[in-house]
C-alpha cells in the first residue's frame, strides 16, 4: 500500500527575511535586531546584546554609525511589517548600533587568523577600499591602503557634508579599521609619489577602488571663469573647511544627491539657491527624501530646464544664467525620456556662482595601464584576480555607499580563497525573500507606529549652519522598535508552538539561540496543522 504524504505534519524552515534581500550590504538585519528582541530568552545582558548586534552589522559593514545616518534604507522598503503599519526603522536603529560602538569602544570582530606572508595594497581609501582592507586585516593579513588625500574616508569625507555626517563620526569608524592593524599611506598619489608598478612588485594583490571623483562642468559660454566649480570640487572645499564664497545667488546644475548637497552648502552660506535640472522631479536621481529636504531649506527648483550661458560682468564676476525650457521626448539609452529643448523659451536667472554637478568619473592618471582593450578593469567586474589588481567600488559602477562596501567584502573574500586555499563559499545576494507577508501573522503583535528621529526644521538648520539634521534614537526608542520585529523567517522563542501541540512534539533546548529554541520529534504527531497556523514568523511549514 502506498504512504499517503500527511498534509499537515510541520518541519522548521529557516527563510530569508525580505529586509535583507533589500539591504544593498546584504546585511543580516534580521540576525542583528533579533539578538536584542530576545536578549532575556538567550540570557545575555542588554549591553552584551547591543554588542552582539553591533558585530552582526560590522562582520559585513564596519560603518554602521556611518550608514545609518546617510544610507536611502532600501530594507525599510522591504520591511513586512509596513502590511500591518509601519515598516521598522532600520536606519535609526542601525545608527543607534554604531554610536552605542564608538561611545563604549567595541571592537571589531576578528576572524580565524590566517598564517600568511601576503602583503595587500589598497589604492583609495574610500569605503570600497577600506571595507576590503578591514576584511582582509580581521583575517590576519598585512593590508597597507594608499590614497591622495591628507585624510581618508574618501566621498564620505568629502563629497558628503557634515549636516549628514559628522567627520568625527566617521574618523572614529576609521579608527576601528586602523585598530586591526590596516595602514594608511596617506598623500600619497600613485602615479605622482610612487608607481602602479612599485606597488605591484611591493604587494601580493592591489585592490584598486579609487572611485569615480573626478567631474566636469558643462562647455557653455562664460563658464570657464571665476565662481564656477564642479559639485564634487565644491563639496571637497567645504568639508575641508575652506571658505567658498557662492555669493547672493547661487545656480546648481543636476539632479543627482550631490547636486542637492552642493544646494543645501550654499544655502548654509547665506546664499539664495536654485537648482536646475533638465527633466522632471520624477527622473531626478537624488533620493527623495533629500530633496523634500532641500525644499524645506527653501531651495528653489526648476524642473524642464537647463543653462544655455553664463552672462558676466566687465569684472568677469558673474551676473547670471540664460536658461532654456525643455519637454520630455522619446526615452534615451538610460531609459529615461530625453529632454528636448523648446523653441523661444529662454529665461534668465540672476547668478552670483554656479556649480555644475552633472558628471562624475575616475581619475584614472599614473594607472593608464589599467585602461584599454580587455584591461583588467574589465575582468575585475567578474572579480578576476588575474594580473594582480582586483577593482571594485565607484571605479566600475556609480552607486551608494553600502554597494561599494559590499563590493570590497566581496573582493576581500575571493583573493582570501585564492591566498589561503580553503573551500569557503562566497557569500552571495539573496534573491528571492520567502518570508514574504503571506507567512506573517500580523495578529501576533500589536499594532505600533515605528519610531522617527527627532529633526531640525528647514529655517533652523540654515541657522545652524553644519549641525546635524537628524538627531539619533534614544536607548528607550530602540529597545521599543526592535520589539515591532517579526523575525520574520526565523524562530523568536514565542512558545506558541510548544503551548498548542498536546502531543509534546516540541522541546526546548538547553541553549537557546536566536532561529534555536525548539527541536521537533514528529513521532506522535496527529498532523492538526494548529502549529503551524499560529506560528507567527513563517518558521514552520507543511512537510
Amino acid at each position: 500500500m502506498n504512504r499517503i504524504t500527511p498534509r499537515y505534519k510541520p518541519k522548521q524552515v529557516e527563510k530569508t527575511a525580505p529586509c535583507q534581500v533589500g539591504c544593498a550590504n546584504c546585511g543580516d538585519i534580521r540576525g542583528w535586531i533579533g539578538t536584542v528582541a530576545q536578549r532575556n530568552k538567550t540570557g545575555i545582558s542588554k549591553a552584551e546584546a547591543l554588542a552582539r548586534a553591533w558585530s552582526v552589522i560590522a562582520a559585513v559593514n564596519p560603518f554602521p554609525a556611518t550608514l545609518g545616518r546617510i544610507c536611502p534604507h532600501p530594507c525599510e522598503n522591504h520591511c513586512n511589517r509596513s502590511e500591518q503599519d509601519e515598516p521598522l526603522a532600520i536606519n535609526a536603529m542601525e545608527r543607534f548600533l554604531g554610536d552605542f560602538a564608538i561611545r563604549e569602544n567595541v571592537p571589531l570582530p576578528r576572524l580565524e587568523q590566517v598564517d600568511s606572508d601576503e602583503w595587500l595594497g589598497v589604492i583609495g581609501a574610500g569605503p570600497s577600499g577600506l571595507s576590503f582592507a578591514y576584511q582582509m586585516a580581521r583575517r590576519g593579513y598585512r593590508v597597507t591602503v594608499y590614497d591622495a588625500r591628507e585624510n581618508a574616508g574618501g566621498m564620505l569625507r568629502y563629497g558628503v557634508p557634515d549636516y549628514r555626517l559628522p567627520q568625527q563620526v566617521l574618523d572614529a569608524e576609521i579608527q576601528k579599521i586602523a585598530d586591526l592593524g590596516v595602514w594608511l599611506e596617506l598623500n600619497t598619489r600613485v602615479g605622482r609619489d610612487i608607481s602602479l608598478e612599485a606597488l605591484r612588485s611591493r604587494h601580493s594583490m592591489l585592490y584598486l577602488a579609487i572611485g569615480a571623483q573626478a567631474s566636469r562642468g558643462l562647455d557653455i559660454p562664460g563658464a570657464d571663469g571665476p565662481s564656477v566649480w564642479t559639485g564634487v570640487d565644491y563639496l571637497e572645499q567645504v568639508n575641508k573647511g575652506q571658505p567658498v564664497d557662492t555669493g547672493a545667488h547661487s545656480i546648481i546644475v543636476g539632479g543627482g544627491n550631490t547636486a542637492i548637497d552642493a544646494a543645501r552648502c550654499a544655502r548654509r552660506a547665506g546664499s539664495e539657491v536654485t537648482i536646475l535640472y533638465r527633466r522632471s522631479r520624477d527622473e531626478m536621481p537624488a533620493f527623495a527624501h533629500e530633496i523634500e529636504d532641500a525644499l524645506e531649506e527653501g531651495i528653489a527648483l526648476e524642473l524642464l530646464a537647463t543653462p544655455r550661458s553664463l552672462e558676466r560682468h566687465s569684472d568677469d564676476s558673474i551676473k547670471a544664467v540664460h536658461v532654456q525650457r525643455m519637454e520630455l521626448g522619446s526615452p534615451d539609452s538610460s531609459g529615461r525620456r530625453r529632454p528636448v529643448p523648446l523653441d523661444g523659451s529662454e529665461f534668465v536667472l540672476p547668478a552670483t556662482s554656479v556649480i555644475f554637478a552633472v558628471s562624475q568619473f575616475p581619475a584614472l592618471d599614473g594607472m593608464e595601464a589599467l585602461t584599454g582593450d580587455g584591461n583588467e578593469l574589465a575582468a575585475a567586474e567578474t572579480e578576476s584576480c588575474q594580473g594582480g589588481v582586483i577593482a571594485g567600488g565607484d571605479i566600475l559602477r556609480m552607486g551608494i555607499a553600502g554597494e561599494a562596501i559590499v563590493q570590497g567584502r566581496r573582493a576581500a573574500e575571493k583573493v582570501h580563497l585564492q591566498f589561503s586555499g580553503a573551500t569557503e563559499a562566497l557569500s552571495k545576494d539573496p534573491e528571492f525573500a520567502d518570508a514574504n507577508s503571506e507567512r506573517i501573522r500580523f495578529r501576533s503583535k500589536p499594532g505600533s507606529m515605528a519610531v522617527h528621529a527627532p529633526r531640525m526644521a528647514g529655517a533652523e538648520r540654515t541657522r545652524l549652519g553644519m549641525a546635524e539634521v537628524e538627531q539619533g534614537i534614544s536607548e528607550e526608542q530602540f529597545l521599543a522598535e526592535v520589539d515591532r520585529c517579526y523575525s520574520c523567517g526565523s524562530c523568536f522563542g514565542c512558545e506558541q508552538c510548544f503551548m498548542y501541540c498536546t502531543e509534546g512534539c516540541f522541546t526546548r533546548v538547553e541553549n537557546p539561540a536566536p532561529g534555536n529554541y525548539f527541536t521537533l520529534n514528529l513521532e506522535n504527531c496527529h498532523e492538526c496543522g494548529k502549529c503551524i497556523e499560529v506560528c507567527p514568523c513563517g518558521f514552520l511549514e507543511v512537510s
